[in-house]
C-alpha cells in the first residue's frame, strides 16, 4: 500500500500538508499503470482523511482490514500485506526513509536506494522512527509502514499549518523526483516473493 492525506483544516488548501503527498502517490499509480506492468502483489493506494484529527481515516481501515493494535486480534488479510509507504512532510525531495526500528530491511532499501545516486545526495536510512502521520497504524500491529525523510523547504518555518500552504509552495520537480522513488519502492515490493521482514510483536501480543 501507498497513500498520503486530504483533511487539511487551516485557513489554506493545504498544498504541502499534504496535497504534495497525495499528488505523489497518485503520479506513481499513474505511472505504473502507463508502462503496464503486472505485479505478483495487488497494489492499494489510500488518501486518507481525519489526519489531523489523530489518525482517524488509516486507523478505522487498519482496524476493519488488518487488525485493532489495544487487541492485538489480527486478520486473515494482515498476513498478505508487505508494506505500507506514506508521504507526508511536504514538497522537498525524497532524502531517505525511516526504518521505524525495523533493521531487517536495511540491506533491502540500501539496494533499492542505490539505483539513485543521480538524484539523491547522501541517502539517508535510519533505524528511527518518525511519528505523527498515517504509517503508525500499520507499525503498530507489525505491518512494516514507513514514512520517507525529504528535504524541509519551508515545511516547518512556513507552510505547515498556516494560511500560506499554497499551490505556489510547491515544488514541482521535487515532486516528480519522490514519484519516481516511489514507484521503484512500491515496483520492487510487489515482485518480491516475500513479504518484507517484519519486526516481532511485542511480547503479549
Amino acid at each position: 500500500m501507498l497513500g498520503g492525506h486530504l483533511d487539511s483544516w487551516h485557513g489554506a488548501t493545504g498544498a504541502t500538508d499534504n496535497v504534495a503527498g497525495c499528488t505523489v502517490m497518485m503520479e506513481a499509480v499513474r505511472i505504473l499503470k502507463a508502462i503496464g506492468i503486472k505485479p505478483k502483489r495487488t497494489i492499494r493506494i489510500a488518501l486518507w482523511g481525519g489526519e489531523e484529527q489523530g489518525l482517524l481515516g488509516s486507523y478505522k481501515y487498519i482496524i476493519d482490514h488488518f487488525g485493532d493494535s489495544k487487541t492485538m486480534q489480527l486478520t486473515k488479510e494482515h498476513e498478505k500485506i508487505s508494506a505500507y509507504y506514506n508521504i507526508d512532510n511536504g514538497t522537498g525531495r525524497i532524502r531517505g526513509i525511516y526504518l521505524q526500528g525495523n533493521e531487517a530491511v536495511r540491506p533491502i532499501f540500501e539496494k533499492w536506494f542505490s539505483e539513485f545516486d543521480d538524484i539523491i545526495d547522501h541517502t539517508t536510512i535510519t533505524i528511527r522512527d518518525t511519528g505523527g502521520t498515517d504509517h503508525l497504524g500499520f507499525d503498530a500491529i507489525g505491518i512494516p509502514g514507513f514514512q520517507f525523510i525529504q528535504d524541509p523547504i519551508e515545511y516547518n518555518t512556513r507552510t505547515h499549518h498556516t494560511n500560506m500552504d499554497n499551490y505556489e509552495r510547491l515544488v514541482i520537480d521535487d515532486l516528480k523526483q519522490m514519484a519516481v522513488i516511489v514507484v521503484s519502492f512500491v515496483y520492487n515490493t510487489a515482485q518480491r516473493d516475500e513479504k518484507l521482514p517484519r519486526k516481532p510483536l511485542k511480547k503479549g501480543e
